[in-house]
Protein backbone atom coordinates (compact mmCIF):
# COMPACT_ATOMS: atom_id res chain seq x y z
CA UNK A 1 0.00 0.00 0.00
CA UNK A 2 1.49 3.33 -0.94
CA UNK A 3 1.32 6.84 0.62
CA UNK A 4 0.56 9.28 -1.83
CA UNK A 5 1.57 13.46 -0.66
CA UNK A 6 -0.66 15.85 -0.05
CA UNK A 7 -0.28 17.04 -3.58
CA UNK A 8 -2.07 14.15 -4.87
CA UNK A 9 -4.71 14.46 -2.15
CA UNK A 10 -6.15 17.77 -3.29
CA UNK A 11 -9.64 17.57 -2.62
CA UNK A 12 -11.55 16.46 -0.09
CA UNK A 13 -13.05 13.59 -2.34
CA UNK A 14 -9.47 11.84 -2.61
CA UNK A 15 -8.66 12.07 1.00
CA UNK A 16 -11.76 10.63 1.66
CA UNK A 17 -11.21 7.48 -0.61
CA UNK A 18 -7.35 7.29 0.47
CA UNK A 19 -8.60 7.51 4.20
CA UNK A 20 -11.69 5.46 3.84
CA UNK A 21 -9.90 2.72 1.79
CA UNK A 22 -6.82 2.63 4.21
CA UNK A 23 -8.58 2.62 7.23
CA UNK A 24 -9.63 -1.05 8.85
CA UNK A 25 -12.46 -1.41 8.47
CA UNK A 26 -12.87 0.22 5.11
CA UNK A 27 -15.18 2.66 4.26
CA UNK A 28 -16.54 5.15 1.96
CA UNK A 29 -18.54 8.21 2.47
CA UNK A 30 -22.50 8.00 0.80
CA UNK A 31 -22.03 11.83 0.21
CA UNK A 32 -20.06 10.38 -2.51
CA UNK A 33 -22.46 8.97 -4.48
CA UNK A 34 -24.65 11.66 -6.02
CA UNK A 35 -23.01 12.76 -8.96
CA UNK A 36 -25.34 13.29 -12.39
CA UNK A 37 -25.89 9.28 -12.20
CA UNK A 38 -26.17 8.54 -8.76
CA UNK A 39 -29.12 11.15 -8.50
CA UNK A 40 -30.91 9.75 -11.29
CA UNK A 41 -30.45 6.38 -9.22
CA UNK A 42 -31.60 8.17 -6.47
CA UNK A 43 -35.00 9.32 -8.25
CA UNK A 44 -35.21 5.81 -9.39
CA UNK A 45 -35.26 4.25 -5.79
CA UNK A 46 -37.71 7.23 -4.54
CA UNK A 47 -40.17 5.64 -7.00
CA UNK A 48 -39.92 2.42 -5.85
CA UNK A 49 -42.66 0.96 -3.71
CA UNK A 50 -40.71 -0.51 -1.35
CA UNK A 51 -38.71 3.07 -0.96
CA UNK A 52 -41.98 4.35 1.75
CA UNK A 53 -39.87 7.66 3.05
CA UNK A 54 -40.15 9.88 0.30
CA UNK A 55 -44.24 8.53 -0.19
CA UNK A 56 -44.58 9.04 3.45
CA UNK A 57 -42.94 12.65 4.07
CA UNK A 58 -45.18 13.87 0.28
CA UNK A 59 -48.06 12.35 2.13
CA UNK A 60 -47.24 14.94 5.07
CA UNK A 61 -46.52 17.73 2.86
CA UNK A 62 -49.78 17.66 0.51
CA UNK A 63 -51.89 17.06 3.35
CA UNK A 64 -50.64 19.23 5.45
CA UNK A 65 -49.38 22.03 3.82
CA UNK A 66 -51.46 24.47 5.37
CA UNK A 67 -51.07 24.34 9.18
CA UNK A 68 -47.07 24.02 8.20
CA UNK A 69 -46.75 27.05 6.25
CA UNK A 70 -48.48 29.05 8.59
CA UNK A 71 -46.27 27.69 11.06
CA UNK A 72 -43.06 28.84 9.13
CA UNK A 73 -44.62 32.61 8.54
CA UNK A 74 -44.08 34.25 11.75
CA UNK A 75 -44.15 38.00 12.22
CA UNK A 76 -44.92 39.27 9.11
CA UNK A 77 -41.44 40.26 8.31
CA UNK A 78 -40.83 37.35 5.48
CA UNK A 79 -38.02 34.28 6.50
CA UNK A 80 -35.48 32.90 4.46
CA UNK A 81 -36.70 28.76 3.75
CA UNK A 82 -33.22 27.11 3.67
CA UNK A 83 -33.42 23.55 3.13
CA UNK A 84 -30.07 21.21 2.98
CA UNK A 85 -30.01 18.53 0.63
CA UNK A 86 -32.50 19.89 -1.53
CA UNK A 87 -32.52 17.74 -4.14
CA UNK A 88 -34.92 17.75 -6.87
CA UNK A 89 -37.35 19.26 -4.22
CA UNK A 90 -39.89 17.35 -4.95
CA UNK A 91 -41.54 17.61 -1.84
CA UNK A 92 -40.96 21.09 -0.98
CA UNK A 93 -42.59 22.50 -3.96
CA UNK A 94 -46.08 21.38 -2.37
CA UNK A 95 -44.84 24.00 -0.10
CA UNK A 96 -43.30 26.77 -2.22
CA UNK A 97 -46.89 26.30 -4.54
CA UNK A 98 -49.01 26.91 -1.25
CA UNK A 99 -47.04 30.00 0.02
CA UNK A 100 -46.46 31.79 -3.70
CA UNK A 101 -50.35 31.22 -3.98
CA UNK A 102 -51.14 32.66 -0.67
CA UNK A 103 -48.90 35.68 -0.72
CA UNK A 104 -46.51 34.49 1.68
CA UNK A 105 -43.15 36.87 1.92
CA UNK A 106 -40.10 34.78 1.76
CA UNK A 107 -37.48 33.57 -0.25
CA UNK A 108 -35.99 29.72 -0.89
CA UNK A 109 -32.60 28.79 -0.72
CA UNK A 110 -32.03 25.13 -1.38
CA UNK A 111 -28.73 23.63 -0.70
CA UNK A 112 -26.87 20.58 -1.83
CA UNK A 113 -23.64 18.47 -2.37
CA UNK A 114 -24.81 17.68 -6.17
CA UNK A 115 -23.66 20.58 -8.78
CA UNK A 116 -26.87 18.74 -10.99
CA UNK A 117 -28.89 18.74 -8.46
CA UNK A 118 -28.62 22.75 -7.69
CA UNK A 119 -28.82 23.01 -11.60
CA UNK A 120 -32.07 20.98 -11.82
CA UNK A 121 -33.93 22.54 -9.18
CA UNK A 122 -32.99 25.65 -10.66
CA UNK A 123 -34.31 25.09 -14.07
CA UNK A 124 -37.21 23.44 -12.39
CA UNK A 125 -38.11 26.56 -10.14
CA UNK A 126 -37.85 29.24 -12.85
CA UNK A 127 -40.27 27.03 -14.78
CA UNK A 128 -43.01 26.88 -12.82
CA UNK A 129 -42.63 29.00 -9.69
CA UNK A 130 -41.24 32.01 -11.60
CA UNK A 131 -42.36 34.63 -8.60
CA UNK A 132 -40.80 32.67 -6.05
CA UNK A 133 -36.89 33.90 -5.12
CA UNK A 134 -34.75 31.14 -5.50
CA UNK A 135 -31.07 31.00 -4.35
CA UNK A 136 -29.29 27.88 -4.74
CA UNK A 137 -26.20 26.81 -3.36
CA UNK A 138 -23.68 23.95 -3.37
CA UNK A 139 -22.27 22.63 -0.71
CA UNK A 140 -22.72 19.78 2.43
CA UNK A 141 -24.79 20.14 5.72
CA UNK A 142 -21.16 20.89 8.13
CA UNK A 143 -20.10 23.43 5.46
CA UNK A 144 -23.72 25.11 5.14
CA UNK A 145 -23.80 25.90 8.98
CA UNK A 146 -20.97 28.04 8.78
CA UNK A 147 -22.88 30.51 6.11
CA UNK A 148 -26.33 29.83 8.17
CA UNK A 149 -24.66 32.75 10.67
CA UNK A 150 -25.30 35.30 7.92
CA UNK A 151 -28.68 34.61 7.67
CA UNK A 152 -30.05 37.07 10.76
CA UNK A 153 -31.84 40.01 9.22
CA UNK A 154 -35.51 37.96 9.54
CA UNK A 155 -36.88 34.43 10.86
CA UNK A 156 -35.51 31.93 9.16
CA UNK A 157 -36.53 28.32 8.75
CA UNK A 158 -34.62 25.33 7.81
CA UNK A 159 -35.58 22.31 6.47
CA UNK A 160 -34.14 18.81 6.31
CA UNK A 161 -36.32 16.65 4.89
CA UNK A 162 -35.99 12.70 3.69
CA UNK A 163 -34.20 11.70 7.06
CA UNK A 164 -30.86 12.78 5.87
CA UNK A 165 -30.13 13.36 9.82
CA UNK A 166 -30.40 9.61 9.95
CA UNK A 167 -26.90 9.42 7.54
CA UNK A 168 -25.28 10.22 10.68
CA UNK A 169 -24.98 8.11 14.40
CA UNK A 170 -26.11 10.09 17.41
CA UNK A 171 -23.53 11.73 18.78
CA UNK A 172 -22.71 13.37 15.42
CA UNK A 173 -26.12 13.97 14.60
CA UNK A 174 -25.82 16.23 18.50
CA UNK A 175 -22.95 17.60 16.72
CA UNK A 176 -25.15 18.70 13.85
CA UNK A 177 -27.86 19.89 15.91
CA UNK A 178 -26.18 21.63 18.36
CA UNK A 179 -24.23 23.61 15.57
CA UNK A 180 -27.35 23.99 13.97
CA UNK A 181 -28.80 25.51 17.07
CA UNK A 182 -26.00 27.54 17.07
CA UNK A 183 -26.69 29.72 13.90
CA UNK A 184 -30.65 29.96 15.40
CA UNK A 185 -32.16 33.18 16.82
CA UNK A 186 -34.89 32.96 18.98
CA UNK A 187 -37.87 32.94 16.31
CA UNK A 188 -36.04 30.73 14.02
CA UNK A 189 -37.65 26.88 13.31
CA UNK A 190 -35.91 23.89 11.77
CA UNK A 191 -38.51 21.67 10.46
CA UNK A 192 -36.34 18.09 9.98
CA UNK A 193 -37.52 14.76 8.89
CA UNK A 194 -37.34 11.54 10.99
CA UNK A 195 -38.04 7.93 10.03
CA UNK A 196 -39.37 5.95 12.39
CA UNK A 197 -38.55 2.33 14.11
CA UNK A 198 -41.28 -0.02 12.45
CA UNK A 199 -41.41 -3.49 11.25
CA UNK A 200 -38.02 -4.48 10.67
CA UNK A 201 -39.03 -6.40 7.26
CA UNK A 202 -40.01 -2.93 6.08
CA UNK A 203 -36.68 -1.14 6.86
CA UNK A 204 -35.12 -3.93 5.24
CA UNK A 205 -37.12 -3.77 1.94
CA UNK A 206 -36.63 -0.43 1.47
CA UNK A 207 -32.76 -0.26 1.22
CA UNK A 208 -32.41 -3.79 -0.59
CA UNK A 209 -34.82 -3.71 -3.35
CA UNK A 210 -35.13 -6.83 -5.69
CA UNK A 211 -34.43 -4.75 -8.76
CA UNK A 212 -31.19 -4.36 -7.99
CA UNK A 213 -31.42 0.22 -7.89
CA UNK A 214 -30.29 0.07 -4.54
CA UNK A 215 -27.41 -2.10 -5.42
CA UNK A 216 -26.60 -0.05 -8.21
CA UNK A 217 -26.89 3.56 -6.23
CA UNK A 218 -24.16 2.16 -3.68
CA UNK A 219 -21.84 1.30 -6.03
CA UNK A 220 -21.60 4.24 -7.76
CA UNK A 221 -19.29 4.89 -5.60
CA UNK A 222 -17.06 2.53 -7.18
CA UNK A 223 -17.96 3.86 -10.80
CA UNK A 224 -17.26 7.49 -9.63
CA UNK A 225 -13.30 6.11 -8.47
CA UNK A 226 -12.95 4.71 -11.66
CA UNK A 227 -14.45 7.81 -14.09
CA UNK A 228 -12.39 10.15 -11.57
CA UNK A 229 -9.55 8.71 -10.01
CA UNK A 230 -8.33 6.27 -13.21
CA UNK A 231 -9.32 3.04 -10.37
CA UNK A 232 -10.14 -0.14 -12.02
CA UNK A 233 -12.64 -1.36 -9.28
CA UNK A 234 -14.79 -4.12 -10.80
CA UNK A 235 -18.39 -3.34 -9.56
CA UNK A 236 -19.63 -7.20 -10.03
CA UNK A 237 -16.98 -8.05 -7.91
CA UNK A 238 -18.76 -6.58 -5.08
CA UNK A 239 -22.21 -7.71 -3.35
CA UNK A 240 -24.67 -5.09 -2.07
CA UNK A 241 -25.65 -5.84 1.75
CA UNK A 242 -27.94 -4.47 3.72
CA UNK A 243 -28.71 -4.97 8.06
CA UNK A 244 -30.97 -3.62 10.35
CA UNK A 245 -30.57 -3.58 13.93
CA UNK A 246 -34.38 -3.11 15.96
CA UNK A 247 -32.32 -2.46 19.19
CA UNK A 248 -30.38 0.63 17.89
CA UNK A 249 -32.56 1.26 14.94
CA UNK A 250 -29.80 1.43 12.75
CA UNK A 251 -29.62 0.53 9.39
CA UNK A 252 -26.27 -0.20 7.59
CA UNK A 253 -25.37 -0.42 3.78
CA UNK A 254 -22.19 -2.40 2.56
CA UNK A 255 -19.94 -3.40 -0.32
CA UNK A 256 -18.42 -6.86 0.16
CA UNK A 257 -15.53 -8.11 -1.66
CA UNK A 258 -16.87 -11.35 -3.71
CA UNK A 259 -13.25 -12.31 -3.78
CA UNK A 260 -9.12 -11.95 -2.96
CA UNK A 261 -8.45 -9.22 -5.00
CA UNK A 262 -6.34 -5.74 -5.76
CA UNK A 263 -7.27 -2.73 -6.70
CA UNK A 264 -5.57 -0.38 -8.38
CA UNK A 265 -6.21 3.81 -7.95
CA UNK A 266 -3.87 6.12 -10.27
CA UNK A 267 -4.53 9.42 -9.23
CA UNK A 268 -4.23 8.67 -5.85
CA UNK A 269 -0.91 6.02 -6.41
CA UNK A 270 -2.92 4.06 -4.01
CA UNK A 271 -3.03 -0.02 -4.81
CA UNK A 272 -5.55 -1.84 -1.97
CA UNK A 273 -5.92 -5.30 -1.05
CA UNK A 274 -9.29 -6.67 -0.91
CA UNK A 275 -9.94 -10.15 1.11
CA UNK A 276 -12.56 -12.77 0.01
CA UNK A 277 -15.72 -10.90 2.00
CA UNK A 278 -14.37 -7.75 3.33
CA UNK A 279 -16.48 -4.95 3.36
CA UNK A 280 -16.57 -1.31 2.14
CA UNK A 281 -18.97 0.56 5.34
CA UNK A 282 -21.02 2.82 2.73
CA UNK A 283 -24.32 4.36 4.53
CA UNK A 284 -25.76 4.78 7.32
CA UNK A 285 -29.57 5.25 8.02
CA UNK A 286 -30.78 5.92 11.23
CA UNK A 287 -34.33 5.00 12.66
CA UNK A 288 -36.03 7.08 15.44
CA UNK A 289 -38.82 7.00 18.07
CA UNK A 290 -40.68 9.96 19.89
CA UNK A 291 -38.11 9.57 22.45
CA UNK A 292 -34.87 9.24 20.89
CA UNK A 293 -35.69 12.69 18.78
CA UNK A 294 -36.35 13.62 22.45
CA UNK A 295 -33.26 13.23 23.98
CA UNK A 296 -31.47 14.21 20.73
CA UNK A 297 -33.11 17.66 21.09
CA UNK A 298 -32.21 18.44 24.76
CA UNK A 299 -28.75 17.34 24.06
CA UNK A 300 -28.41 19.72 21.36
CA UNK A 301 -30.19 22.79 23.32
CA UNK A 302 -33.59 22.46 21.37
CA UNK A 303 -36.84 22.12 22.19
CA UNK A 304 -39.76 20.16 19.43
CA UNK A 305 -42.34 22.84 18.64
CA UNK A 306 -44.94 20.20 17.63
CA UNK A 307 -45.05 17.25 14.90
CA UNK A 308 -46.63 15.93 11.75
CA UNK A 309 -46.88 12.32 10.66
CA UNK A 310 -48.28 10.33 7.89
CA UNK A 311 -51.21 8.30 8.11
CA UNK A 312 -49.33 4.96 8.37
CA UNK A 313 -46.77 7.06 11.37
CA UNK A 314 -43.92 5.17 9.26
CA UNK A 315 -42.28 9.01 9.09
CA UNK A 316 -42.58 12.26 11.53
CA UNK A 317 -41.34 15.72 10.38
CA UNK A 318 -40.74 17.42 14.10
CA UNK A 319 -40.26 21.32 14.04
CA UNK A 320 -37.41 22.39 16.48
CA UNK A 321 -36.28 25.79 18.23
CA UNK A 322 -33.92 26.95 21.05
CA UNK A 323 -34.13 26.49 24.35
Amino acid sequence: MSNPTETLLDTAFKKDVFNGLTAFPKYLFSKYIYDKKGDKLFQDIMNLDEYYLTKCEYEIFTEQKAPIAELFRGNGYGFDLIELGAGDGKKTKVLLEYMDKNDFNFSYKPVDISENAIHLLREDLAHTLPNVVVDPQKGEYFEVLERLHNYDKRKKVILLLGSNIGNLLHPRAIDFLSRLKDTMNDEDLSFIGFDQKKEPEIILDAYNDPYGVTEAFNKNLLVRINREFGGNFDPDKFKHWEVYDPETGTAKSYLVAKEDMKVRIEDLDLSIHFDAWETIHTEISQKYDDKIVKWLAEESGLEIVTSFSDSREYFKNYVFRRK
